[in-house]
């Protein structure tokens, strides 16, 4: 179970300093075209998220690997890439990066490219019943064999009493091992960016169709 942020005083860190850890921030994306309102939420939640990487790095230790969903590849590679795709998370990694830590190969590229493309076929919806459960069998299949290879990388470079920086969108079934503290960033701003895309689906939902 992933430890609240911000709960953990001065007598109760010192344990963690000793074992593995992981600092899970959940990858939140603003993108072109997205109205103000949404784009200055996002830019409340990379704040914070800096805000609270930083208390816990002060508390329980510094970050030393990064590891960040969908970026196939390590060192200057995965950052050029990561610059692309994720600018926020990207500032932040670029940091610990230039402090000391290492960006890891934490995607095999075989894999996450069937994965999505598994997944873009369930996006796009399937007709066929038996269509449909052979497409969601290979992508659970997929999925595990992603996730088994992600979980393998961090087990291999993650030393004892280190402290790994992963960036991960919500939602995902990544279970890590009981040796592996996980700490989940997660600041309030988060929950208003929840809290606005309901309620852009709730007027969405009440719009009178002409």
């Amino acid at each position: 179970m992933a430890e609240q942020l911000g709960k953990i005083e001065k007598p109760e860190a010192e344990p963690f300093k000793q074992g593995r850890k992981i600092y899970l921030v959940p990858l939140v994306y603003s993108g072109e075209g997205v109205p103000s309102e949404y784009k200055e939420k996002c830019a409340s939640y990379w704040q914070q998220v800096e805000q609270q990487l930083a208390n816990l790095e002060t508390k329980i230790g510094k970050v030393k690997h990064v590891y960040h969903e969908s970026i196939p590849s390590g060192n200057e590679e995965g950052m050029q890439a990561m610059e692309k795709s994720s600018p926020d998370s990207y500032r932040i990694a670029r940091s610990r990066c230039e402090n000391g830590a290492a960006l890891e190969t934490f995607e095999d590229r075989e894999l996450l490219a069937e994965t999505t493309d598994w997944e873009r076929c369930i996006l796009i919806g399937i007709t066929s019943p038996k269509v449909a459960d052979k497409v969601f069998q290979f992508y659970r299949e997929s999925s595990q064999k992603r996730f088994a290879f992600m979980i393998n990388r961090v087990s291999e470079t993650l030393q004892e009493s280190e402290a790994g920086l992963l960036f991960l969108r919500e939602g995902s079934s990544l279970q890590f091992p009981d040796d592996i503290e996980v700490f989940s960033v997660s600041p309030p701003a988060l929950d208003e960016i929840h809290r606005w895309i309901r309620d852009q689906a709730k007027v969405r939902e009440e719009k009178p169709v002409d």
